[in-house]
């Protein structure tokens, strides 16, 4: 397993996405960081309809509505059902596509899913980065990886949520008129 945490701006190099520069300035300053997860069978694809009979959904759900409470932050899980190789870059336009970045204060995280390549990124809006740093981002990943490992994928995406879940409440602490603004279940697609 190899984490990286580029930047919006450094991404490249997917011949149907947006040129990164597109990517910077809907993303400035936002804070991101993809890994491979190997688990047993590492190289062969996993195909998303095992996948997602292998995540608990029920659980996920119950888990980002819990880190939710204490925030005005949002959490989202997009589980990809197409190839990617360069997670970051679709999680990146993913994040657009889900209107992550329209929360009143800037304060989204989505963690982005591939199974047929055994990849998955994990994004915050300009608010969080400012927040917590490339540090946090290399974490969340590293854990990730280490409980998908050792334990299960559901598992690894509950204990993920709960980690961002503690630094949104920490610096995004729910306010009084606070509403849901994006869904709490597991979204996908072919797309």
């Amino acid at each position: 397993m190899e984490a990286a945490a580029p930047t919006p701006a450094g991404v490249a190099g997917v011949e149907d996405g947006p040129p990164a520069e597109a990517i910077a300035a809907v993303f400035p300053g936002a804070g991101a960081t993809a890994a491979e997860v190997e688990q047993e069978g590492a190289g062969k694809p996993m195909k998303p309809k095992e996948f997602l009979a292998g995540i608990d959904e029920a659980a996920v759900v119950k888990a980002i509505g819990e880190a939710e409470r204490a925030t005005s932050g949002e959490i989202r899980v997009y589980i990809s059902h197409s190839t990617r190789q360069d997670p970051m870059l679709y999680a990146q336009k993913r994040f657009k596509k889900l209107g992550m970045e329209k929360t009143r204060d800037r304060n989204a995280v989505l963690i982005y899913l591939v199974p047929l390549t055994r990849k998955f990124a994990i994004i915050g809006d300009t608010a969080v980065h400012a927040k917590c740093g490339e540090r946090f981002w290399k974490e969340a990943c590293e854990e990730f990886t280490q409980t998908a490992h050792s334990q299960s994928m559901t598992e690894a995406i509950v204990k993920t949520v709960g980690k961002i879940g503690s630094l949104l409440s920490e610096h995004f602490p729910c306010q009084p008129g606070d509403q849901n603004e994006l869904p709490d279940g597991i979204e996908h697609s072919k797309e």
